[in-house]
């Protein structure tokens, strides 16, 4: 192994950084995560320090390369997977001018609102604006504020002088790319929430002058588009002297961490469903054409496969529910609880969530705990625990938590297969929540399909950005990942629990169609008046 060579992978997720040494027939001996905290504003901001990012990627790198499992001098590139809607605006010397604005902000919402209206069509947009997102873009800024369309309005319009000395606004992929090389880049898929460049030819990702205009940006301020394997420049002397490396290393460019779950799964043939369950969840399936769903948030975006597209379709927190319990309830530092350890949370859940059957004992848990953009693009919305009885145990909650986001998963399913014209009877699952083989014996039998859980989930980012970095500097084609990925385990649908699933499915979504004027009465008021403490 040591003298195998290697990509050294940067994944930076919303619970921090995990950097990988991963070898180019995909094996990943050497992986280490470094914490970042989420700094939650209010009821609507949430935001992270680059900085931090920036100090937790080297010291989960110094972690890494301490362990001498592969040669340093091995190593052949860098390549990263990061979250896909952040928003950090740099100075001319790259100095980050606030926190990034991480992809659960809405505070933009408000903003975003106003600039797309327009002759009003159902959907909330503008129709003239409407149709020419969808024809360049294959997609629409979230009206919720929940990607950097909103967060730029936000700036724009709360905090002018930063929008004034903002030199870049970069994506985190972008950030880290920069702290790398020095260079002021996106990729095709870092830049796409923009909701600004032309996607028709997914090979030839271009800004368009009238989406500019329609938010009235500058240009000037957005970073140049490379691909996704492009060969950005070599590490900075100071980067390889502090990390141990050659000056020689090169950087590729990389992808946002839905591009980069696929390709690392395997999901690289058209429509091949991949699943990931993370802080988030997602959707995805590589696809030969553009194409927009705008009644399920949902459409194909250029991918780091070149010439193809991804189909992407989001919600907002699914593990993200695990740890709010975790946190919050089972373990939060109050009155009632004192103690400094924290066991591993997440195993117990499991051990919890299997002895309990099928249906949590009658309760039906909510996920929407940050609000919600797919299924339903709606910054209201808020999770629940619904149907409790005096008979009930925590464990029926841990159990419904795991339920309530599968069916969730579900729900948007239902539109990915219109989509796809598929029945997506076998979806690959990855993501830390894919560790779980309860949880995925739990999606098997809500989405009524095989699950296929990927060897060592967690790493499937870093073995994406690994492949998209060995394509990258020649080593390898995309067409020879699929038998590079190993499969743990293999999950069917249990029949006896069919009828149980579907009744309860029905019911979950009749929950938000009923409350969901509800849900804003409780907090629109709310949140309009923590907004105005907040900018006072």
């Amino acid at each position: 192994m040591k003298n195998k060579d290697a990509i050294l992978t940067i994944d930076l997720g919303t619970s921090g950084a995990k950097v990988s040494l991963v070898t180019l027939d995909g094996q990943c001996p050497v992986w280490a995560l470094e914490k970042v905290p989420l700094i939650i504003v209010g009821a609507e901001g949430a935001e992270q320090d680059p900085d931090e990012w920036w100090s937790a990627i080297n010291r989960a790198v110094s972690r890494c390369l301490s362990k001498e499992v592969i040669s340093r001098s091995r190593i052949r590139a860098v390549c990263t997977s990061s979250m896909g809607e952040e928003t950090v605006p740099v100075d001319r010397d790259g100095n980050s001018l606030m926190n990034a604005l991480n992809w659960m902000d809405q505070r933009g919402g408000r903003m975003i609102r106003e600039q797309v209206r327009g002759v009003i069509n159902p959907l909330g947009y503008g129709l003239g604006n409407l149709l020419k997102w969808v024809r360049y873009t294959g997609g629409i800024p979230s009206l919720s504020g929940k990607d950097p369309a909103g967060h730029i309005a936000y700036i724009k319009q709360e905090r002018p002088e930063i929008y004034e000395k903002t030199y870049k606004f970069l994506n985190s992929l972008d950030f880290i790319n920069l702290r790398l090389t020095g260079e002021y880049i996106a990729t095709q898929d870092s830049v796409l929430p923009l909701w600004v460049t032309d996607n028709r030819n997914p090979s030839n990702v271009q800004y368009h002058s009238s989406l500019l205009d329609i938010l009235e940006w500058d240009r000037d301020k957005l970073p140049d588009i490379v691909a996704s394997t492009a060969v950005i420049g070599k590490l900075l002397p100071q980067v390889a002297e502090s990390w141990g490396l050659s000056n020689d290393v090169k950087v590729v460019a990389g992808s946002v961490d839905t591009t980069a779950a696929a390709i690392g799964a395997g999901s690289v043939r058209d429509f091949d469903p991949c699943l990931t369950l993370g802080t988030s969840s997602y959707i995805t399936a590589h696809v030969p054409y553009k194409k927009t769903d705008p009644f399920h948030n949902m459409a194909s975006f250029p991918s780091a496969v070149p010439g193809k597209y991804l189909l992407m379709n989001n919600q907002t927190t699914a593990g993200g529910n695990l740890s709010f319990m975790a946190d919050n309830i089972v373990y939060h530092r109050d009155a009632l609880l004192q103690e400094e350890h924290k066991p591993d949370m997440y195993k117990i859940f499991d051990e919890i969530c299997e002895e309990v059957p099928p249906g949590s004992n009658g309760i039906l848990y909510a996920p929407w705990v940050f609000g919600e953009r797919s299924p339903m693009d709606d910054s209201f919305v808020r999770g629940g625990i619904y149907n409790v009885s005096l008979h009930n145990n925590r464990g029926d909650i841990i159990r419904a938590i795991f339920e309530g986001v599968a069916f969730n998963s579900r729900w948007l399913l239902e539109g990915v297969r219109k989509f796809l014209k598929s029945p997506c009877d076998s979806i690959r699952m990855t993501g830390g929540g894919a560790a779980s083989d309860v949880w995925c014996q739990i999606y098997s039998d809500i989405l009524n399909c095989r699950i296929v859980q990927m060897d060592e989930p967690i790493k499937t980012n870093a073995r994406g950005a690994a492949f998209i970095g060995a394509v990258g500097i020649g080593e390898m084609s995309f067409e020879d990942v699929p038998e590079l990925v190993k499969v743990k385990k293999v999950y069917e649908p249990n029949p006896a629990n069919r009828a149980l699933y579907d009744e309860k499915f029905d019911i979950f979504k009749q929950f938000y169609r009923k409350n969901k004027s509800l849900y804003k009465r409780l907090n629109k008021d709310r949140d309009a008046a923590q907004q105005r403490n907040l900018n006072k």
